[in-house]
């Protein structure tokens, strides 16, 4: 059975968020324009990528990060041709996920929570897979530092909603602990035979 939502931890979250936000774009400014320079030179324009993913309560917004990909027909050409040597290292190093900041600020993510997926996935969802989108998806989250794209996609849904049943400030500082040490070892960034991860299609009937 699900626990009562946690208000005061979520409010008191949220107020962490922004400042956390905040204080990140500033002080990375010069990463950030200079990853934008390189990203120019190395795969044109546009620098930043977006695309809609569904966030709490399922409401979409426009998830931002730097292009690691080289914009051709994504329907006739598969990820792993799109993706470069330098978009690899890119991905790897997780400074793609630099703009995600901005979507924290604004309140359509947080630092910690369920990654967010695709919009086309809502569908495919259990009603207890579903459970993911009760709080707001995150940068990093419990599925990030336990292995990443190389979970399946029945242990990630069960990270997510253990996440969302068990969130406390214990959990998250250990969680964000735990992802430095996986961001510095670089681990789980592509499920075995992909270059990301594979496409979700839903649960068994």
């Amino acid at each position: 059975m699900a626990k009562k939502p946690k208000q005061g931890f979520d409010h008191s979250k949220r107020l962490f968020d922004m400042i956390v936000s905040a204080l990140a774009l500033i002080v990375l400014s010069p990463v950030l324009a200079v990853i934008s320079i390189v990203v120019r030179i190395k795969l044109g324009s546009p620098v930043i990528w977006s695309q809609e993913r569904p966030g709490k309560d399922a409401q979409e917004f426009h998830l931002y990060k730097f292009r690691s990909m080289l914009s051709v027909d994504e329907d006739r050409t598969s990820d792993e041709d799109r993706l470069t040597g330098f978009g690899k290292k890119l991905r790897a190093s997780s400074l793609d996920e630099l703009p995600t900041l901005w979507n924290v600020l604004k309140g359509d993510m947080s630092i910690v929570g369920p990654r967010p997926l695709l919009v086309q996935y809502l569908p495919l969802y259990s009603p207890q897979q579903a459970r993911r989108h009760e709080v707001r998806p995150g940068v990093t989250g419990l599925a990030q530092v336990r292995g990443r794209n190389a979970l399946s996609w029945e242990e990630k849904f069960l990270c997510d909603i253990e996440y969302v049943d068990s969130r406390s400030w214990r959990v998250d500082l250990a969680i964000l602990a735990r992802t430095v040490v996986a961001v510095i070892r670089r681990q789980g960034i592509s499920a075995e035979g992909h270059v990301t991860m594979e496409e979700f299609q839903g649960n068994p009937s």
